[in-house]
């Protein structure tokens, strides 16, 4: 009887436990070239760079790198309009990364391209210091780098993927054995 008491209590306590399934709404986000913040924004920095224009004669160096200021803004706010990116009401493009695919350009291959340049730089930093561990002065090659040795790695560490998965499963030198971690002794 006690047990059947107990597991209801706990099928009832798990009941109210269950989370719930909720969705990110974007209803304060509106495409950016609909956003009138992201137009204000727009015309302030345009506006600001034409009174810095007005300053200078038309032809002089200034003027002509200041136009070509104005355009490139222009130019930038337009790519941002047609990217399909949604802005708040302070007319900045806001990320969406809760999941859906519809936003997973804005999020995941930058992620993706973040993650691969970490692991080349590490894979690279790993491989020079395992390489350098074999020479006659290790500890000279850690402080003063030998470049094209570091180069060389660097340029072939680009494959860092295909190589840690050949050291992991196929060779077994990924990871250190037992023995050779240091445990401490409480």
């Amino acid at each position: 009887m006690k047990n059947k008491i107990t597991s209801l209590l706990l099928a009832g306590l798990l009941a109210f436990m269950v989370p719930t399934i909720c969705q990110a709404s974007t209803g304060v986000l509106v495409d950016c070239e609909k956003s009138p913040g992201f137009t204000k924004r727009l015309n302030a920095s345009v506006k600001k760079l034409e009174t810095r224009l007005k300053k200078y004669e038309p032809g002089t160096p200034p003027a002509l790198a200041l136009q070509s200021q104005i355009d490139q803004t222009k130019l930038r706010f337009d790519r941002y309009g047609k990217s399909n990116l949604l802005c708040g009401a302070d007319g900045l493009p806001h990320l969406i990364v809760d999941g859906r695919l519809d936003h997973a350009g804005e999020f995941m291959l930058p992620g993706v391209m973040f993650l691969y340049t970490t692991g080349w730089i590490g894979w690279s930093g790993r491989k020079y210091i395992q390489t350098v561990a074999m020479t006659s002065n290790p500890m000279e090659k850690e402080i003063i780098i030998d470049v094209p040795l570091a180069l060389k790695i660097m340029f072939s560490g680009y494959m860092w993927p295909v190589n840690s998965w050949k050291e992991a499963i196929e060779q077994g030198d990924f990871v250190a054995s037992d023995e050779d971690i240091t445990v401490s002794p409480r």
